[in-house]
């Protein structure tokens, strides 16, 4: 009885437990978004913890649990997000945003060869672009946004409004084309990155080794670069605007001689050379006094009242500053709309940008129209999957004028910009070279514009038959339409002077038609702990190339409208030309891991190109690589918290070149129609292959041929092999991370062509294989990232690279003209493209100096000293020795990101150490008559020696005549061409959720940059920019407002 009891009493008690909990018992619902960019995320896990209670997001990100009880915590998780755990506390709804997961590698994955790999598998040389550091440069070139941020990838910046850039990956591979190959969205191609928009990229991974690249065989020899556009997301309907203004100007400039000082430095030349300044052609009077020992002061100087030009209008003396006279502030303007939408059925990603940049040099512009639409959609549940990647963008520009900003420096500054009377321009006088007025060269080609179409894109079909196997097809287009009118006008400068016979209108046009098929099947298995990941695949390329021009002369009217060439009466010429190649390539891959640990590759690609013989037209290109992930091993176990990735590398591959011209297995014969005339494509018309055979003495002749160059069937395919040793590593769960690549290159049987042989006859230029290069380097990558306690996150990440390059094997026909005497010193064991010259020893001082100094022509005091390298008395072109390098010891790059709150800050610094450049600008700033006597020097002629006012400079004194030969190759002008530059500073701040909601937005970011704000430079350069130390366009400073907006 009292066992019932207590039996009724436990089972009233478990009922009234139950009754409580249902009770307590709720729904809860909720939305979840991603925070990096509040959008609502589809097929987020949300469980209960510790129970089976559990649901997943829907379309628009909703959830909804029940029952769930008060105490308890839900769990948020999502591939490829930190997981996150709340706790309910009696709440109805919960909303949560999650984060990307950035301190694990596994599941993340990287676009390599043909597929997908999981980053913890690859075992080749691979970075990978953190695109949203890219991304906070405003660049139009996204290659350029890489500067700095990748080991073993130098970027050169031509400092053009079109932001076009030279990409070396490993240094220089080969003597022709060092391009890296670009694969985006599955197509190949070798350029035009700057007509690609930034804003449409979804990832960059950069192949640096061979065994990572070969897969793309032919084309892959200087590197890959692979990039992912954007894709759909599943969700609901999202919309980005993003939008910069940027104003530019100039980071500095060489100051150049005034209308007097000019004048001084003329003065100061005909002392020094013992002549009376005032018989000079100029005009110029000066008033000067010598004293008993022969030394002259300059008291006062006067110009002419005024010069005349060639019809007699006056010109006034002015004091022009020329560099002034070309330039402005320069504004870009980028305008980019996104629309992206999906379902479990498929995607789409529309977007539409425009950019354009108003350059520093007067009339010179850049302009991009893009549109893009990516989509794909599942048929048959997940069988087949169709889609495409399409891009159309319409680039125009108008380039500066050839070397406008050297003209603008020589310009000479008394002369004005335009007559008195305003009908002619300014130019050169009598006693002048015949230089010509850089403002009308700026004026005259405002209207050279270029316009070119590019339609890029691919479409495909992936078919999944049975689980495991991917069978794809992919069929790309690259179709580019150039145009481009130039339009030369008349005019009258100074003495110089062109008439309406000299002008002309000349139109080209080109067109590019490039096509790519690939064809590929996947198949990935396991067995046990092995991971089996295979690939099969054949690929069609094929590249058609048309041009023509045409050009009229002498036109009547000099209106945009009215020059045309079938206006001209002065005669219309025209040509045009064809070319194309083929390539057909077989290749497979195999992959494999064994327990996450033990890790191997093998790829091999077969290669066919038209540019060979049949009987060397097919080259191989094997590669293998190795990997062991020592942090998975078991012993490593305790101390995974700490080590969190230890990988061993090593890869061994090989890869193609075929860079020659289509059909240089052939002899190419030429007809030349006529002794005189103006060809476009053949010059002058001087090789004349007509003939009057029959004697007429009158009439058409019959027209002939003449070779313009040899053939060579034996030509074969260049090869570059690549040895890899590498270590990925990661710490404190991979907060700091990074890797160490050593790697050796050596390129073989390179594809060169000899200079023009006159014992060979006519047209005897011919390719050959033969030459031979190596490049050795390391690379380092470290970055460590965290979390303050505050709530600040940082990441801090730099890399450094060296690469040591030498030339290992030449033609014997070819061997000296890559540098050296012709005799016994050649480029052989020293690194390609290195500077041949003489050894500048200062300057003489003293009698003395100049008594004990072996034979030199034109030695004097004042001169530079050359040394006498092999002690024969004599200094001449046997003392000439290996001067300097172009490559730099090392390249850096230092970047550092910080969050807090609603805020953003990025500072990335750039370098390179220790390079040696030749500024030849110092031809024109450290003397008179080395080049262009005359023309306007620059002001460190103002501090050259004297031997009473001055004689501790070490500028050469200014001389009259250059008979010391000073403009020969010496060290005088090779410079240490080390930099670091401050290329990006961003300050963001994002609005909060409340705030953007109430205007209608998901999120509002606005911020403001600078590029290039200051640049570190070596004391012994004496040029403007060391980047860019010569007379190209200048790099600029830029200031930049923007925002990111969605919707």
């Amino acid at each position: 009885m009292m066992s019932r009891k207590i039996n009724k009493r436990i089972l009233l008690s478990l009922l009234l437990c139950n009754c409580s909990g249902a009770l307590f018992a709720q729904q809860v619902k909720g939305v979840v978004k991603a925070k990096s960019d509040n959008s609502p995320m589809m097929g987020v896990s949300v469980v209960v913890k510790h129970k089976t209670v559990g649901a997943s997001t829907d379309f628009d990100g909703k959830y909804t649990l029940q029952p769930v009880a008060a105490t308890d915590s839900l769990v948020f998780s999502y591939i490829g997000y930190k997981s996150q755990t709340v706790a309910v506390k009696g709440r109805k709804e919960i909303n949560v945003s999650l984060e990307e997961e950035v301190t694990t590698l596994e599941g993340v994955t990287v676009s390599v060869g043909y597929r997908t790999e999981r980053k913890t598998d690859l075992t080749g040389a691979v970075s990978v672009v953190k695109v949203n550091e890219m991304m906070s440069t405003a660049e139009n070139n996204p290659m350029k946004a890489l500067q700095g941020r990748v080991a073993g990838m130098q970027v050169t910046d031509n400092g053009g409004p079109a932001g076009k850039a030279t990409i070396r990956i490993r240094g220089i591979g080969t003597l022709n084309n060092n391009d890296p190959l670009y694969i985006i969205d599955g197509v190949p191609t070798q350029g035009g990155m700057h007509e690609l928009n930034s804003n449409d990229i979804e990832s960059i991974q950069v192949l640096r080794d061979a065994s990572a690249a070969s897969i793309y065989g032919s084309r892959a020899a200087n590197g890959v670069i692979v990039i992912t556009t954007k894709k759909g997301r599943n969700g609901v309907l999202k919309v980005d605007f993003d939008h910069y203004t940027t104003v530019s100007m100039f980071h500095s400039r060489m100051k150049m001689l005034n209308a007097n000082e000019y004048a001084q430095v003329l003065w100061k030349a005909a002392v020094n050379r013992g002549n009376d300044p005032n018989q000079n052609a100029l005009g110029i009077h000066y008033d000067y006094t010598t004293d008993a020992n022969g030394h002259s002061t300059l008291n006062n100087l006067y110009y002419p009242r005024e010069y005349f030009d060639k019809t007699g209008s006056p010109m006034l003396p002015s004091n022009t500053d020329w560099f002034k006279e070309i330039t402005r502030m320069g504004v870009t303007e980028s305008y980019n709309l996104s629309v992206t939408n999906g379902t479990d059925k498929g995607n789409y990603f529309l977007s539409l940008g425009y950019y354009n940049n108003d350059g520093l040099v007067k009339n010179t512009d850049f302009s991009r129209l893009s549109a893009r639409i990516n989509t794909d959609y599942k048929l048959f549940g997940d069988v087949v999957t169709i889609g495409e990647n399409f891009t159309v963008n319409r680039t125009s520009e108008v380039e500066q004028p050839y070397q406008i900003t050297e003209a603008a420096m020589i310009a000479v500054p008394f002369i004005p910009v335009r007559t008195q009377d305003g009908k002619h321009w300014g130019g050169p006088v009598n006693g002048l070279p015949d230089r010509q007025n850089p403002a009308r060269l700026v004026n005259d080609n405002k209207n050279n514009r270029y316009n070119y179409w590019r339609m890029f894109g691919n479409a495909f079909v992936n078919i999944k038959p049975i689980d495991k196997l991917n069978i794809r097809s992919n069929f790309g287009v690259d179709y580019g339409n150039f145009y481009k009118r130039t339009l030369n006008h008349s005019y009258i400068s100074g003495f110089m002077e062109e008439g309406k016979e000299k002008t002309f209108s000349q139109l080209e046009q080109s067109h590019w038609t490039k096509w790519n098929w690939a064809n590929t099947a996947t198949y990935d298995f396991e067995l046990g702990k092995s991971r089996f990941e295979t690939l099969a695949g054949m690929e069609m390329f094929s590249q058609d190339d048309i041009n023509f021009s045409v050009k009229g002369t002498t036109l009547a009217l000099e209106t945009p409208e009215y020059m045309w060439p079938n206006l001209a009466t002065g005669g219309i010429t025209g040509g045009g030309g064809a070319t194309g190649y083929k390539l057909l390539s077989f290749f497979g891959k195999i992959n494999y891991a064994y327990d996450n640990k033990y890790l191997a590759s093998a790829t091999l690609r077969h290669d066919g190109s038209s540019r060979f013989a049949k009987e060397n037209r097919w080259g191989t290109f094997p590669a293998f690589n190795l990997g062991w992930r020592l942090s998975q091993e078991a012993f490593m176990e305790n101390i995974r918290n700490t080590v969190s990735e230890i990988k061993l590398r090593f890869g061994w591959g090989q890869n193609g070149n075929q860079e020659i011209g289509n059909y240089s297995i052939y002899d190419i014969y030429d007809p030349y129609y006529g002794v005189t005339g103006d060809y476009i494509w053949s010059g002058t018309g001087i090789w004349n292959t007509s003939y009057d055979i029959e004697g007429k003495g009158s009439g058409q002749l019959a027209s002939g041929f003449r070779r313009s160059r040899l053939g060579n069937k034996d030509l074969k395919w260049e090869t570059t092999t690549q040895t890899n040793f590498g270590l990925d590593f990661g710490f404190f769960n991979n907060n700091l991370y990074g890797s160490v690549e050593y790697y050796i290159k050596k390129t073989k049987d390179i594809l060169v062509e000899p200079p023009y042989a006159g014992i060979k006859g006519e047209g005897a230029t011919q390719w050959v294989n033969g030459a031979g290069m190596e490049n050795k380097g390391w690379e380092v990558s470290v970055g460590y990232r965290n979390e303050t306690k505050g709530g600040l996150k940082y990441d801090i990440n730099a890399n450094v690279s060296t690469n040591k390059n030498k030339v290992t094997e030449l033609p014997e026909s070819v061997v000296n003209a890559y540098g050296g005497n012709g005799k016994w010193d050649n480029i052989l064991g020293r690194p390609y493209q290195s500077y041949y010259g003489y050894v500048a020893d200062g300057i003489f001082k003293t009698q003395e100096e100049l008594d004990q100094h072996p034979i030199q022509n034109g030695k004097g005091i004042g001169r530079i000293r050359y040394r006498d390298l092999n002690n024969d008395g004599v200094v001449n072109e046997d003392d000439r020795t290996w001067i300097g390098t172009p490559y730099p010891d090392f390249i850096y790059g230092l970047n550092l990101n910080l969050e807090y709150k609603n805020f953003d800050f990025t500072l990335f610094l750039q370098g390179v150490q220790n390079v040696d450049i030749i500024n030849d600008v110092k031809k024109h700033t450290d003397f008179w008559s080395v080049v262009d006597t005359y023309s306007n020097k620059g002001r460190r002629l103002l501090d050259a020696f004297d031997p009473v006012t001055n004689p501790d400079s070490d500028i050469p004194s200014v001389a009259y005549t250059d008979d010391n030969n000073e403009g020969r190759m010496s060290t005088y002008y090779v410079e240490n061409g080390s930099y670091l530059k401050l290329r990006n500073v961003q300050l963001g701040y994002t609005l909060p959720k409340e705030v953007s909601e109430r205007i209608k937005l998901s999120k509002l970011r606005l911020y403001v940059s600078g590029q290039n704000l200051f640049t570190i430079k070596s004391k012994s350069f004496t040029g403007k920019d060391p980047e860019n130390p010569n007379y190209g366009y200048p790099i600029p400073i830029t200031f930049t407002m923007g925002l990111n907006a969605s919707f």
